[in-house]
């Protein structure tokens, strides 16, 4: 039997107020003349949080648009910048929620590796390191801060760089960061670690490994999102926490069915990931009964609004692309359904799903 061996996270902070250590942490990785790359979540700009990043000489600061999910055409351009203007960069620091995180990483591995990101979709493709790259987030759920991969859309299909050079050499994790989130998007994005969890612990490719960190991070959802009274302090640092090792609990397992159909919504709707992944989970009691049932309650517990009705209206040529998209994710259909896969989940059966969105 083949072991997969894989790269995580190189140093973990953790703490409410360790983003001021920050200055310090990345200190030891500048190099002479190259700058430092800061992309902040634009949702940031003008507000507090962006006077405390600790630019340093010729530093750069840049708004990464994360109005849509990271493309590779933003990717490539992004890295192409800072190729011509400085050659090179000391490295990248990604501060933002999942979408930030993912274009940090990309371009941080594009300034290692030749021609375009869409090159590198798919698993094992990334063949050189790419900069030092730190990853800060400030949503907690997506796993992107300990991930192996970086989701990107490109122009054929909706793929991450999955590599063992994708993971942040560095996370600073201050659940101080998350306090003033957006309820919905704390919600949509909380659910996106809870989905993960839900798809490890129910999926083929469990093991004890995932099976350890998937349920600890399931009973910090509950935590959160059932049993607190209501939203405080006590409810970042769980889902912190969970959004931590719900990353890990996939990064020997996978994910499954909701994720697959979020990805076909994502590329031909834009519809963003963890709003996407509720959309589909509330549908798929066939699936996984328990998790649904858990989540219609989460849902009603403080009243969140999942969108309904959204590919109404779609042609038979778009439904066919969100399935073509949908069935490319391989790995986690198998995870999801065992290796007979292709049988169970044919083109009409995912039209159905579709068509219930």
């Amino acid at each position: 039997m083949q072991f997969r061996n894989f790269k995580m996270v190189g140093y973990v902070v953790y703490g409410r107020g360790s983003f001021n250590q920050l200055d310090e942490i990345i200190a030891p990785h500048r190099k002479q003349g190259a700058p430092m790359v800061f992309l902040l979540d634009h949702h940031f700009k003008g507000r507090p949080l962006e006077s405390r990043i600790p630019l340093r000489g010729n530093d750069l600061l840049l708004h990464a648009d994360v109005t849509h999910e990271p493309k590779t055409t933003q990717v490539d351009a992004l890295a192409q910048q800072l190729k011509e203007a400085y050659g090179t960069v000391s490295g990248v620091i990604g501060i933002g929620g999942g979408s930030t995180l993912d274009l940090a990483k990309a371009v941080s591995l594009m300034m290692g590796n030749p021609g375009s990101s869409a090159d590198y979709q798919g698993w094992d493709l990334v063949k050189q390191p790419g900069v030092y790259k730190v990853g800060i987030p400030t949503l907690s759920g997506t796993g992107a801060e300990v991930s192996r991969t970086t989701v990107l859309t490109g122009p054929t299909r909706k793929l991450g760089m999955n590599s063992d050079f994708t993971p942040f050499d560095q996370i600073v994790l201050d659940p101080e960061l998350t306090k003033d989130a957006p309820k919905n998007q704390r919600f949509y994005t909380g659910m996106d670690c809870y989905i993960h969890c839900i798809e490890s612990l129910e999926g083929t490719y469990l093991n004890e490994f995932s099976k350890s960190y998937g349920e600890k991070a399931l009973q910090l959802c509950r935590e959160v999102f059932l049993d607190a009274p209501e939203w405080n302090d006590a409810c970042d640092d769980k889902l912190m926490m969970a959004s931590y090792a719900g990353g890990m609990s996939i990064a020997y397992s996978q994910v499954g069915v909701a994720h697959a159909v979020s990805y076909g919504l994502s590329y031909l709707l834009g519809t963003r990931h963890g709003i996407g992944n509720c959309i589909v989970f509330d549908q798929l009691e066939e699936f996984y009964p328990a998790g649904v049932a858990e989540f219609k309650k989460m849902v009603a517990k403080d009243g969140y609004d999942i969108p309904k009705g959204i590919t109404q209206g779609l042609t038979d040529e778009q439904f066919d692309k969100m399935i073509d998209v949908s069935l490319g994710m391989k790995p986690l259909w198998e995870n999801a359904l065992g290796k007979n896969w292709e049988s169970m989940m044919t083109r009409d059966r995912l039209r159905a799903l579709y068509e219930r969105l």
